[in-house]
């Protein structure tokens, strides 16, 4: 098995021209065929990339202390013998020097070791910010101000939790035991595999304890997260429940290409305790702040909505609603079915398939029948995500 070191040299190699024909084509079609991969190696590439650009910079800054040094050492006073007299001059007869850069140069030959160490800080001081940006990047969703994410708060339906779970004295003096938890937060989800594995928002599961998955005819299962794409925004679930027997075969396929502009979908989601169809056009193909991973949508979405399936005419899977745009109008986004497809394939590569056996729906049953009808079919894939903290 290689390690990460081996990766490393490889891409390097690779990048650097050193690759035989036949293993350059092989690395390119195994880059092609492996996102996991892929991704590994546009790691690389930026990081090498950060490198380059540091290298740089700190070329440029011994190039400039070497002119500096030439600038000190033609300023020193140099004894030059005229031939003529025997004298001496001290002076350098080929440099004059303006009392303006005289200052700047007493200036420097006095702070320039505090200037070096300002400099060394402000090099550390990006790196930090960028090293910070990253591990933002990774650990948070950005959710500028008028960027809302669609988890639905529901703790404010419920009596304060911790009043509810102190002991309460009866009558006769004994107490109760405490009460059960309430959930906190909640969204939507929707079966991936007849297998028992779900897609959510990773938004809404974030910080969970446990998580209850509950459908239109009150079926209710516990789950628990197998593999969260924050980046993405994706979350993918597990029925755990021993009583579960498989959802059956899934009405929808999964499209792993781009949906057109302009065209109709619709999408299905738990903003309240009853199911909410909701329906638009695709009107970008990227979403929120040119984002091209998600897709923006004109489908009024509410708190709740978060991790509900986006279809479109034929009943084909083309995204996972995330979020709205507080200040346009019925502008939601949704992250791109490409994304899970490339996510799903990654996690099955890099597990058994008997463990994870991700099977995603290749072929629909919606296309040519009637909205009501493919809704009546959707309703009992469509669940909500309950999370409890």
């Amino acid at each position: 098995m290689m390690t990460e070191a081996d990766y490393y040299a490889l891409f390097e190699a690779y990048s650097n021209g050193e690759l035989a024909g036949p293993a350059r084509a092989n690395l390119e079609a195994r880059l092609a065929a492996d996102p996991a991969l892929a991704l590994r190696y546009a790691d690389f590439t930026e990081m090498t990339g950060t490198l380059r650009a540091y290298g740089q910079r700190q070329q440029t800054r011994q190039q400039l202390r070497g002119i500096h040094a030439a600038m000190l050492a033609a300023d020193a006073p140099e004894e030059i013998a005229l031939p003529a007299t025997g004298l001496t001059h001290t002076v350098n007869p080929m440099l004059r020097i303006s009392r303006t850069e005289r200052k700047l140069r007493e200036f420097w030959s006095g702070h320039r070791a505090t200037v070096g160490v300002a400099a060394s800080v402000a090099v550390m001081a990006v790196f930090a910010t960028l090293l910070g940006l990253d591990l933002w990047k990774t650990s948070n969703l950005p959710v500028p101000a008028s960027y809302q994410a669609l988890r639905r708060d529901i703790n404010n339906l419920k009596h304060n939790q911790k009043v509810l779970n102190s002991t309460i004295k009866r009558i006769d003096g004994s107490a109760t035991p405490p009460l059960a938890p309430v959930s906190k937060f909640s969204g939507t989800g929707f079966a991936l595999t007849s297998e028992g594995y779900l897609v959510t928002s990773y938004h809404v599961i974030q910080g969970a304890d446990s998580l209850l998955i509950e459908g239109r005819n009150h079926q209710r299962y516990h789950a628990e997260p197998v593999y969260s794409d924050v980046k993405h925004d994706l979350a993918i679930l597990r029925i755990t429940d021993k009583k579960f027997n498989g959802f059956g075969r899934l009405p929808y396929a999964v499209k792993s290409g781009q949906a057109d502009l302009g065209e109709r979908v619709f999408t299905l989601g738990y903003p309240r305790e009853d199911v909410v169809y909701g329906e638009g056009s695709l009107s970008a193909r990227s979403g929120f702040e040119g984002d091209t991973a998600f897709y923006q949508v004109s489908i009024p979405v509410n708190p709740g909505n978060s991790g509900g399936p986006l279809l479109d005419e034929r009943g084909n899977l083309i995204g996972v609603v995330s979020g709205r745009q507080n200040d346009a109008q019925s502008a939601a986004f949704a992250t791109k079915s490409s994304y899970l497809v490339r996510l799903v394939d990654s996690l099955a590569a890099a597990k058994s398939a008997t463990t994870y056996p991700y099977h995603l729906p290749r072929f629909g049953q919606l296309a040519g029948t009637g909205r009501p009808q493919q809704l009546k079919k959707l309703q009992d894939y469509v669940f909500v995500v309950k999370v409890f903290e």
